[in-house]
């Protein structure tokens, strides 16, 4: 029978969520740190101005593509090794590669390195909130993960508050916080589930099973669809809002790192209220219609806010980022969907999966906008991503009562009988 914790939270299960809070905020430290140096650090390596959208998503789908490899390499090792191994491996490598990145003086390095903190940041997210959906009882994990992404999330505010600084600078910055945060997990430890399956003849981290059964291949594919118009919100609309401004006709120009730091403290503020209204509706489902039907609304008001002042703009982001702040609650959603055997997997890709679905997003965007303009072609994708989240979202069962001690069969869809 596998362990399970009290409903009052131990000192232990506090401070498991505290780091893999902290994980999660150096985790988006980096993850957003490119997005706002990109103009000045691409200037200093001599990108002229012309080139500087094209090599800027150039450089940023690289580390997207990082990110696609490090979830499948990561997610694996947390099934098969462990949770903690994860949460060591992923902080190591992406904070070397935080401090080569201050480093770069050609394109080519540029995207290399980030394509290996790519990889190395895969792992961060996933970990955590496996680590703290299993550790915690069912009627507080959906706190602590929001608490999780929350404080995380606060990550992109520090980013946007060192990004002003010089853009080495910033990138050591982000170095030092991930190697103090190593020494900080020496006192985690490791899931009882995890531990339990350890002991068991199955199939562990095994990343083919999401494909050989119909069922659980379109649970896992759902999973991914219903995040992606986040990443859309933040890797498109705010990545490129000096462009979108220029065509809006904005008084002033706008900032990328402006609107990424208010972006996320929207997301924060967000993720907060999301957290508590899964708690108070007693479903994850209901909360992310609500969710995805209010970020429609707010991408609809920036796109058509001709004209817009930097005052303006910043609201936009900000209402942008709450109406975007389900983040937490997808990847709980995620990690509820599967058995303890490939939850990790499922929990690491997941989220990484949507992240470099900004790559496709991106190319689409990029061919409407060759025929409709960016305005339009702003519509049209975001559309299109609301459709196909909230019809895979209907596809999911609701996830907020159900027990996660259980095993992924490789033939079946699941086993239910305590391990």
């Amino acid at each position: 029978m596998t362990e399970q914790l009290p409903s009052k939270l131990t000192r232990n299960a506090i401070f498991l969520v505290l780091v893999a809070s902290l994980g999660y905020f150096v985790d988006i430290y980096d993850l957003l740190i490119f997005s706002i140096v990109r103009v000045r650090s691409l200037r200093e390596i001599g990108v002229p101005d012309s080139q500087q959208v094209p090599t800027g998503q150039f450089i940023m789908n690289v580390q997207m593509f990082g990110l696609l490899l490090g979830g499948i390499l990561w997610g694996v090792i947390g099934d098969k090794l462990g949770r903690i191994r994860v949460l060591f491996g992923s902080i190591l490598l992406y904070s070397l590669a935080n401090f080569a990145n201050g480093m770069v003086h050609n394109v080519n390095t540029y995207a290399i390195i980030r394509f290996v903190a790519g990889i190395g940041l895969a792992g961060e997210l996933g970990a955590g909130i496996t680590l703290v959906s299993e550790t915690l009882s069912k009627q507080n994990r959906g706190w602590g993960t929001t608490i999780v992404a929350v404080i995380g999330l606060f990550g992109a505010v520090a980013a946007a508050i060192v990004g002003k600084q010089d853009w080495r600078i910033a990138y050591y910055v982000g170095g030092g916080l991930g190697i103090i945060l190593l020494l900080l997990r020496l006192g985690t430890f490791e899931s009882g589930m995890f531990k339990n399956v350890a002991e068991k003849n199955v199939s562990k981290g095994n990343f083919f099973m999401l494909f050989t059964n119909w069922g659980r291949f379109s649970k896992y594919l759902y999973c991914i669809l219903i995040g992606a118009p986040l990443w859309y919100v933040v890797g498109v609309l705010v990545f490129l809002s000096p462009e979108f401004g220029t065509a809006l006709g904005a008084k002033e120009t706008l900032s990328a790192g402006t609107g990424v730091l208010y972006t996320y403290v929207g997301i924060s503020v967000g993720g907060v209220f999301a957290g508590i209204l899964s708690q108070i509706t007693k479903s994850r489902k209901l909360t992310m219609l609500i969710f995805l039907l209010v970020s429609a609304g707010t991408v609809v008001a920036y796109l058509s806010a001709r004209g817009l002042t930097n005052n303006q703009f910043i609201w936009l982001c900000f209402f942008m980022g709450c109406a975007v702040g389900y983040w937490a609650t997808f990847v709980t959603i995620a990690a509820e969907q599967f058995g303890t055997n490939i939850r990790s997997t499922v929990t690491t890709t997941v989220p990484n999966f949507v992240r470099g679905s900004l790559i496709p997003i991106s190319a689409l965007f990029n061919v409407f906008v060759k025929h409709y303009g960016m305005i339009t072609s702003g519509y049209i994708v975001m559309g299109i991503l609301t459709v196909v989240a909230l019809l895979s979202l209907s596809q999911l069962k609701e996830s907020f009562h159900k027990d996660l001690d259980y095993i992924e069969d490789i033939n079946l869809s699941e086993v239910s009988e305590k391990i």
